[in-house]
């Protein structure tokens, strides 16, 4: 691979302005394709899932997916879009080969959303405004598979397999206005808005929108302008970035290129380039069209779409609580600083606690357990929380068993091992391992009166009033227990028998 010149980002944000603008193509979850019955299921055969119409075979006439149209009118809708009262698809005409037609329906003057804005949240807790610029409805290509290479890229592939089946999923591309004002964190800003249009698509339930899976991509323009001027820079665009931390990974690199590009003299080259998610860096792909090369026109085969106000207005009634709104109600409803939602968000554990709330634990405690041992655990396998093979149930179930006093913490983290490990429920957990805590007075009278006897000078101590010292006690008597007893009750023996007084 040719080395790319770079400059420090410390010195490209001394000298240049950065400006975004950030395209992010929905793949919705409908169960058929845009313009024809085929089916969208994952996992088919190659080629498998075609007709006449997504293979644009001639005198096959395409038919509008409605449940597609209202799947957009909620994404501008949940964008604060207006929406349009009339718009219709046109066609974008290029040559790739996994585009049977030759062209893609899309549209292109006439958009369904436009003029909206999105509100992120960053790290720190700031409010950043991303305006939208529209969201259209059109088509996904097919899938090219290039074989006998090593980067799975045509270059050095022996020959390439086309599987059209993907060709004609229903996609929504969401196009923001130029983005200006991030400064040095512009690549944070990339990052929070796709997150944040990531949770909002999953909460409208028109995609699963898994960008490991495709289901979501980010294309990622950037331009360079020398501080204290407003003419935009060239533009570069990268893309399909299919992971938040690329997002953020990409627009940082290409500040770099571009500012040494600049900064030697150069000049800035329109194209696409490719993420390599390996290092983090950007190759060049090919010389980036402007829209008048794409010779679009209205697509004759297709009437307008014209979407009703009263049906608009009954989808806005219909949205569900947006994601932001949802995260500060919950916020307020757990009593949890900004800084501490914000690490919840991270961890992907919002949806995990409230699960588990409502199958009865309280907030503290399924905060605690998906936030302390479930996040350690996971950290250490390297998966996502939601990954674990653990329920928000499971987890409930051994926050029940810690407030009514049969589990300690120790006992209850050898619980959801246990459960991690597949040996079924807590309870069976519980039984199978024999971890229930200790609770008869009897035997722990026993092992009480066993610990002081072999530790008279610490008893002398507590009897004297030094009764910090029962803390020594009480860890004999955990260990005699194998960590099975109720600490609180321990300690409150041993003072009684000690006729110590705190």
């Amino acid at each position: 691979m040719t080395t790319i010149d770079l400059v420090s980002y410390e010195d490209a944000l001394a000298s240049y302005d950065p400006v975004m603008g950030l395209e992010v193509h929905v793949e919705l979850g409908t169960r058929t394709k845009m313009f024809c019955g085929c089916s969208t299921e994952l996992g088919a055969e190659p080629n498998s899932q075609t007709c006449p119409t997504c293979l644009g075979l001639p005198g096959s006439l395409p038919v509008v997916n409605a449940i597609g149209v209202e799947s957009a009118v909620k994404i501008g809708l949940a964008l604060h879009c207006e929406i349009a009262e009339w718009c219709r698809f046109a066609r974008k005409n290029y040559f790739y080969p996994d585009m049977p037609k030759n062209f893609q329906t899309s549209q292109y003057d006439e958009p369904i959303a436009f003029n909206g804005y999105l509100d992120v949240q960053l790290e720190d807790g700031e409010i950043f405004r991303v305006e939208i610029e529209r969201a259209h409805m059109e088509e996904d290509t097919g899938k090219s598979l290039h074989v006998g290479g090593a980067t799975g890229r045509i270059h050095g592939a022996s020959h390439s397999l086309l599987d059209y089946n993907r060709a004609g999923i229903p996609l929504i591309e969401i196009v923001t206005k130029p983005i200006e004002g991030a400064g040095e964190r512009a690549p944070e800003v990339a990052k929070a808005y796709v997150a944040e249009l990531r949770e909002l698509i999953k909460a409208l339930g028109v995609s699963e929108a898994r960008m490991e899976q495709g289901q979501m991509r980010c294309d990622v323009n950037l331009s360079l302008r020398p501080n204290g001027t407003e003419k935009f820079g060239t533009r570069s665009e990268t893309k399909n970035v299919n992971s938040l931390r690329s997002v953020e990974r990409a627009a940082r690199f290409e500040i770099q290129r571009h500012a040494a590009v600049l900064s030697s003299g150069g000049t800035i080259v329109q194209e696409t380039r490719h993420f390599h998610e390996e290092d983090g860096s950007t190759t060049a792909g090919r010389i980036k069209d402007n829209a008048e090369d794409y010779r679009y026109f209205p697509e004759p085969d297709l009437v307008p779409v014209a979407p009703s106000r009263e049906w608009v207005e009954e989808l806005r009634k219909g949205l569900p609580e947006l994601p932001r709104v949802r995260r500060n109600r919950l916020r307020e409803e757990w009593g949890v600083s900004e800084h501490d939602m914000q690490s919840i968000l991270n961890a992907g554990a919002v949806d995990l606690i409230v699960a588990t709330i409502d199958a009865g634990a309280d907030a503290a405690s399924a905060r605690k357990w998906w936030m302390g041992e479930l996040a350690r655990r996971a950290n250490e396998a390297g998966t996502d929380l939601a990954a674990l093979e653990i329920t928000p149930e499971q987890v409930a179930r051994v926050c029940a068993l810690v407030a009514e006093g049969s589990l300690n913490d120790k006992l209850a983290r050898q619980v959801i091992e246990g459960v991690l490990a597949g040996e079924g429920d807590p309870d069976a957990v519980v039984a199978g391992r024999g971890l229930a805590v200790v609770s008869d007075e009897g035997a722990l009278g026993t092992a009480v009166d066993e610990a002081i006897a072999a530790n008279a000078g610490i008893a002398d101590k507590i009897r004297s009033g030094k009764v910090a010292a029962a803390g020594a006690l009480v860890g004999a008597v955990m260990k005699a227990t194998r960590g099975q007893a109720d600490a609180a009750r321990v300690r409150e023996l041993i003072l009684e028998r000690l006729a110590a007084k705190e």
